[in-house]
């Protein structure tokens, strides 16, 4: 069996592809190799102004092409629709579980699972196959819609961390999961609790027919690394990259937008004026030495006295000093 890509850095390419495939080149191949190379929870974050679904695509037919099982929960387009795009040796690896036509199992046609999404992805955590898995979740946003937040992250957690043994001591491969997540549906809250089990996250944006990643990648032990990345999607799933963003969608400033003075309403001067300065300048401060000070100091002798006290007596001063005590009238 084809072996996923085992990548020590995210920048190498070493990948086993199942026989028959076309090769591809590494530049084309980086961004879902480095997206797919942490495994654990890849959270895909989509918006209104770009949607994430047929990157995910694009991830499940690359993890197809290396050999791994594929399982799709999908709970928000119907199986027919999720397959196309996909060929005949694709599809035929993509084990679905539909939750789209029935979810809350009313035709009672047993195929479905009692306990409804939830309970098919605890049976995914109970699997007794052995080899690397990827499940992809379309969408999170229809499970937290139906399910605890605290439910869900707890299930997802159970799924992307099976690398505990069998009863048989027989190691498990790595499970990885793939989850669409339609953030502008939730709050804050969700949103944050979800990112915090993501080891790989991707918010998309776009304009025009291309798509903007920024990807956060969390490995273990070290900090967060970023990366943004300009591409397009093709029909058959593949992606082109673009090496920079392009020039109409790079920020720019109007030459003829005034620009604000941050000092214009100050209720105080920053800069002092010209007749300040020399009022600054000609001023002697009563610590410096200056030449007055030498001149006075020379003129006297070394052996004349240079200062005098005088004190008067204040009215209510005692200078008897036979008795001190005379004023305490004793």
């Amino acid at each position: 069996m084809p072996r996923p890509f085992p990548l020590e850095g995210l920048g190498q390419q070493a990948v086993t592809q199942s026989e028959g495939v076309g090769e591809e080149s590494g530049r084309h191949l980086e961004m879902l190799e480095s997206v797919l190379a942490l495994g654990g929870l890849v959270l895909l974050r989509d918006s209104v102004e770009w949607e994430g679904r047929s990157l995910l695509k694009a991830l499940i037919k690359k993890s197809a092409l290396c050999g791994e099982q594929i399982h799709i929960l999908g709970c928000e387009v119907s199986e027919e629709e999720f397959r196309e795009g996909f060929d005949s040796s694709i599809n035929s690896q993509l084990v679905y579980h539909d939750l789209f036509r029935d979810p809350l199992n009313w035709s009672n046609t047993g195929e479905a699972l009692p306990g409804g999404a939830l309970e098919v992805l605890r049976a995914m955590c109970r699997r007794t196959g052995s080899g690397p898995v990827t499940i992809a979740l379309d969408s999170l946003s229809w499970l937290l819609l139906h399910f605890p937040c605290t439910t869900l992250c707890q299930t997802l957690h159970a799924l992307s961390h099976q690398d505990s043994c069998h009863d048989d001591s027989s190691p498990v491969e790595h499970t990885r999961v793939l989850g669409l997540l339609h953030e502008e549906l939730h709050g804050s809250g969700p949103v944050e609790a979800l990112s915090t089990l993501a080891q790989t996250e991707v918010i998309l944006s776009g304009t025009g027919g291309q798509a903007l990643a920024h990807i956060l990648y969390r490995r273990p032990q070290q900090h967060p690394t970023r990366k943004t990345q300009w591409f397009s999607i093709l029909p058959d799933f593949s992606l082109d990259l673009q090496g920079e963003s392009p020039l109409k969608s790079q920020p720019h400033s109007d030459p003829h937008t005034p620009r604000m003075d941050p000092t214009t309403h100050l209720t105080f001067n920053l800069h002092l004026s010209k007749k300040e300065k020399e009022a600054k300048d000609s001023l002697t401060l009563p610590f410096q030495f200056s030449s007055e000070k030498q001149q006075a100091l020379l003129c006297h002798g070394l052996g004349q006295a240079t200062g005098h006290i005088f004190y008067e007596p204040d009215a209510y001063d005692d200078l008897d000093q036979e008795d001190p005590d005379d004023d305490l009238d004793i």
